[in-house]
């Protein structure tokens, strides 16, 4: 039988992802597989949550690699958040500030948005005017619209946050390993990112992190996480 593998060629991937990865990425792959109790296994997977916490800039206890694209980041730190009623607001300008909606509103949140111009990004005052009139347990942003290429103020938005009790979740599923994020320094609880776009992996994790503040939030839930 024919190995259809050998009709791959070598190309030049040049989509907001998958892109093309890096040579050592193919070497680190080749390596021998261990058991997850593997005492090699264990120091591999703290050096990486080190390297991710140096990435993120931040100093989150919980910062890790979830087995799944970006979408599951995005549901698992949805999930863990959520419980129904919860208010929250999501600011849209591309599909992926409209995937967070239908995933926040699929787990029975009280979802306000503000949607702005597919091509512009998000405005820090409209913004500000919709904190103004209610309190919310999320607001989420998309980092880097990977549908237009637009990057929106997360910084500013995080400062609009500071001292309020909203958890401030942001996407940098296009964003992680390509633009700097100063996770502690923006004030970001959540965030969540993918491995086949800036850090040049396969498919596959979906870096993670969440605040001590988000932490305790999900220990605080009165109900259980609705999926495993």
């Amino acid at each position: 039988m024919e190995n259809v593998l050998n009709g791959i060629q070598e190309i030049t991937l040049m989509g907001p992802g998958p892109s093309c990865v890096d040579q050592s990425v193919l070497d680190a792959m080749a390596k021998s597989t261990l058991g997850h109790l593997d005492p090699w296994f264990i120091k591999i997977m703290d050096a990486m949550k080190e390297q991710m916490k140096n990435l993120f800039h931040t100093q989150n206890k919980l910062t890790i690699p979830v087995s799944g694209t970006g979408s599951a980041g995005m549901e698992t730190c949805f999930v863990n958040l959520i419980e129904k009623g919860d208010p929250v607001l999501i600011l849209i300008n591309g599909v992926f500030g409209m995937r967070m909606e239908d995933v926040a509103t699929r787990l029975g949140a009280d979802v306000d948005t503000l949607e702005f111009e597919w091509g512009t990004p998000v405005l820090v005052d409209v913004v500000k005017a919709k904190l103004a009139e209610k309190s919310y347990k999320i607001v989420a942003v998309v980092h880097a619209e990977t549908s237009t290429g637009v990057m929106n103020p997360v910084p500013e938005i995080g400062a609009l946050l500071k001292g309020s009790d909203s958890l401030y979740l942001v996407d940098a599923v296009t964003s992680f390993g390509g633009i700097q994020i100063n996770l502690d320094d923006w004030g970001i609880d959540v965030i969540y990112s993918g491995t086949q776009k800036c850090l040049s992996c396969p498919p596959g994790l979906a870096p993670i992190s969440f605040s001590d503040r988000a932490v305790e939030a999900i220990k605080a839930r009165k109900t259980k996480v609705p999926n495993w």
